[in-house]
């Protein structure tokens, strides 16, 4: 047994109850996509999303990385400033190899949640992000249709402001349009940018685009530029979502991003063909930032 073994305990439970999907298939797969997954979230904080009877149970969120931790997986200490207020220091596990993200399977996490930023430049996000929720239809897919018509509308805006974006699919029912950023901005000036794009989005295309959070008042597909905010989350490219069919935070090419696209296209095993014939679509993100004050710039001048 070596010092990183990570033994998988009731590996025949089902997670996903309407498919099947056991704590093994789920260990299984994150065994396979660790290689293209673990650079992704390398020193960054890790919340720990747990679901310890399944997607149909309770789940509960834990900054604090948990009692009887194995000692090989790192840790970082953080300020932390919950909603009710005070505040508080938290040791953040760091998922720095495969076996730290497999331990968090063992833990009943079923999605990857870090950091925007990584812990030798905490306040430094080395990305943007834009949230596009869909708006609640009938059909979903006509949700998620509309979603991917803003998503293209993002991009455009950007390659006008001359950046480079990355888009996967949330593995909810969401996009994710990302862009890599020198380390240089702060949250308070990615959150502004992303504010300003979805703002000029929402002016030239009402209806289509907005920026208002609650549901009952929204009319369209919600850019939610709040998610830049200093502590904020996102499920990493390749993580397995909590939603039926177990789809998958995907990375896509642009021009497969077309109208026939639906959130449940990407599993398991998709996402571990398309490595496999694509390599990782979003390696570039890891491969040093683009200037954002520029851009910033132009957009609140």
């Amino acid at each position: 047994m070596t010092a990183r073994s990570v033994r998988l305990s009731s590996p025949e439970r089902v997670i996903f109850p309407d498919d099947g999907i056991t704590k093994r298939d789920l260990f299984e797969y994150y065994s396979a996509i660790a290689p293209v997954l673990v650079p992704h979230l390398r020193d960054r904080p890790f919340t720990l999303k747990r679901y310890p009877h399944g997607t149909t149970g309770d789940v509960y969120f834990q900054k604090q990385a948990p009692k009887g931790m194995p000692a090989w997986i790192s840790t970082r200490t953080f300020r932390t400033y919950p909603r009710e207020g005070g505040s508080r220091l938290v040791d953040f596990a760091l998922l720095n190899s495969p076996e730290a993200v497999l331990w968090m399977v063992q833990m009943n996490c079923i999605d990857m949640n870090a950091w925007y930023s990584r812990v030798d430049k905490p306040e430094r996000p080395d990305f943007v992000l834009f949230d596009l929720d869909p708006p609640s239809l009938d059909q979903p897919e006509d949700g998620f249709a509309l979603a991917i018509q803003v998503a293209h509308l993002i991009r455009e805006e950007l390659e006008r402001l001359e950046l480079d974006s990355y888009v996967k699919t949330s593995g909810a029912d969401g996009i994710h349009v990302l862009v890599p950023i020198a380390r240089r901005a702060t949250y308070e000036q990615t959150y502004a940018f992303a504010e300003a794009v979805a703002r000029r989005l929402e002016e030239s295309h009402p209806g289509l685009v907005t920026t208002e959070w609650l549901k009952r008042k929204r009319k369209g597909v919600l850019v939610d530029h709040r998610q830049n905010a200093r502590g904020k989350t996102i499920a990493a490219v390749y993580s397995v979502r909590p939603k039926p069919g177990a789809p998958v935070s995907t990375p896509l090419h642009w021009d497969e991003l077309t109208e026939d696209v639906t959130p449940r296209d990407f599993g398991m095993r998709e996402a571990l063909e398309r490595v496999e014939q694509h390599g990782d679509l979003f390696e570039n993100m890891l491969a040093g930032g683009q200037a954002l004050g520029r851009a910033l710039r132009k957009l609140v001048a």
